[in-house]
């Protein structure tokens, strides 16, 4: 950074669980550097978009195929490798267009990947759901966000996740909800999808646990 005279951080981020890294898609690296990439993708009768990051990223990973297999649901799934660098290029793009009214309106990266996709989009992350939530307004139909709020506990990882309902069945019930809520997937196969998948309804919540 010295040498090179640039204006950044470099830092890199540990995690205290062993996991295999998925094989990175080709023609990936500009999506690596500004923002997210698209994984995979499954095919199915309807469709959402999913976003994950970090450690969460499995889970949304085993949701995919959970969509897929058992309810027929198929789905991009996009790797996001910084919230707020969607939300950095998002507002900038964003306040370009109204300095230059008169101007071409720009078009953010986030939009220009989202463009003509299919579906609601569901994000997870083993962060504050504040922090996907920055780019909920450049999202077509908004963006539904799990995230880790609430009070913790010395647990396992697996309890945990349940616990703040961003493991892969949450992932999925939520993309079911959401499909609900399109008038897209019966409401009643959502709660018998919370059944199916073992998550307790009367669980309390972890904003007040």
């Amino acid at each position: 950074m010295y040498e090179e005279n640039e204006t950044a951080i470099y830092y890199i981020t540990l995690e205290n669980e062993n996991y295999h890294m998925p094989e990175m898609p080709a023609g990936c690296e500009e999506g690596i550097i500004r923002g997210m990439y698209k994984l995979s993708t499954t095919e199915g009768a309807k469709h959402v978009q999913l976003f994950g990051a970090g450690p969460i990223l499995r889970e949304t990973q085993r949701a995919q195929q959970i969509l897929a297999e058992k309810f027929n649901v198929g789905s991009h799934l996009w790797s996001v490798t910084s919230w707020t660098q969607l939300h950095r290029d998002a507002a900038e793009c964003e306040r370009w267009n109204m300095l230059n009214p008169m101007e071409p309106q720009r078009t953010c990266y986030l939009e220009e990947q989202l463009a003509g996709v299919e579906g609601p989009c569901i994000a997870a992350s083993d962060y504050l759901r504040c922090l996907p939530e920055q780019i909920d307004p450049w999202v077509p139909g908004g963006l539904f966000a799990l995230g880790t709020d609430g009070m913790g506990r010395s647990e396992t990882r697996k309890a945990l996740r349940r616990h703040f309902e961003v493991d892969a069945e949450c992932i999925a019930v939520a993309a079911l909800f959401q499909l609900a809520e399109r008038g897209e997937f019966e409401k009643k196969d959502v709660a018998k999808a919370v059944k199916d998948l073992g998550i307790d309804p009367e669980q309390p919540s972890a904003l007040y646990a």
